[in-house]
């Protein structure tokens, strides 16, 4: 969880949402079941037009996601974890972990779904109808035509986007909305930038002539998450370079130099740092000592596990998590 969100407070919810009476629609009951694994990370929906959530919750069964979404809007998923699934006209499709897509619910209901037994973390956007009209109003060429009904004003159908694989960008993007970097006073304007980015990423289609270039930054950046994947699924004895290379299809120093310039840094030191994001996940359980998890992401040697935890998390892993204030 994201240590600058403070709990969500349920019942406040659902007093608010009884009063906005021009507007009664309100998504904390579909949350409800798991309670603090909801977090509004910029809750202007009716005000600005658009809001930023973030989810991060197990559940033990299937979840009725479609009841979270807003009417008259459309909505982006940034997927990193857990299993979703759309259907629509008797046709279903799977939103995977490191997938992205965007979808609206028109008059005949979407219907979707998070599936039972697994941990589920994404952030979503929402985008009411009004506000994507005024943004994209003065230039509509070029606007993937699933939008474009939307825009319209003319609904009736349900829509799920192609899926597609989360980029660098968008990857590097989620820790910066959880814990957004800018002032108080400016945050609302930093949060609309952000969702001015991910409309031009997900609601504009390339001109022909962008195809050759773009279809090389996928394939960097797919052969990227791969390894990312691969990184993830064995934290504690990770495929070597040789092995990596190989299954992702290109040489070992290649492969090395298209990571580091995807994401600024080295595949040891990613590696590390999703380790230590591991351990200090089982450190929060209350389920794992340090020696644990120490283990159960890979080190052996305890002096190392420490020292790297705390260069990378900023306290020793016997003093994490670190008490917060309660709030007054």
């Amino acid at each position: 969880m994201s240590a600058g969100i403070a709990p969500y407070d349920f019942d406040m919810v659902s007093k608010l949402a009884g009063k906005k009476r021009a507007n009664p629609f309100s998504e904390a009951s579909v949350w409800q079941p798991v309670r603090a694994g909801w977090r509004p990370l910029w809750a202007g929906f009716q005000e600005n037009g658009f809001s930023v959530e973030w989810h991060d919750f197990q559940c033990d069964g299937a979840l009725d996601w479609a009841g979270s979404f807003h009417p008259d809007s459309v909505e982006i998923c940034l997927n990193l974890d857990g299993h979703a699934e759309f259907s629509l006209a008797g046709k279903k499709r799977e939103l995977a972990p490191g997938n992205a897509a965007f979808y609206f619910s028109g008059r005949e209901r979407l219907a979707a779904r998070r599936l039972a037994a697994q941990r589920h973390q994404f952030v979503t956007i929402e985008i009411s109808r009004g506000f994507l009209k005024r943004r994209v109003r003065e230039t509509k060429t070029g606007l993937h035509p699933q939008i474009l009904p939307l825009l319209a004003g003319s609904a009736g159908a349900s829509t799920v986007s192609e899926v597609r694989r989360l980029t660098t960008e968008q990857q590097r993007l989620i820790p910066a909305l959880r814990n957004s970097p800018a002032p108080l006073a400016g945050r609302g304007v930093w949060f609309e930038s952000k969702v001015m980015e991910l409309m031009s990423d997900f609601f504009f289609v390339p001109a022909a002539d962008e195809f050759f270039c773009e279809r090389q930054k996928r394939v960097a950046n797919e052969r990227v998450q791969h390894v990312i994947e691969l990184l993830r699924g064995n934290l504690a004895e990770p495929p070597d370079l040789l092995e990596l290379g190989r299954r992702v299809g290109c040489s070992p120093f290649y492969l090395s130099r298209t990571f580091s310039q995807e994401l600024g840094v080295t595949m040891p030191q990613y590696l590390r740092q999703l380790r230590m994001e591991r351990a200090a996940e089982l450190l929060c359980s209350g389920k794992f000592n340090v020696t644990e998890a120490a283990l159960e992401v890979g080190y052996s040697s305890l002096s190392h596990f420490s020292q790297a935890f705390c260069q990378t998390m900023g306290c020793c892993p016997n003093l994490y998590p670190l008490p917060r204030a309660k709030a007054a």
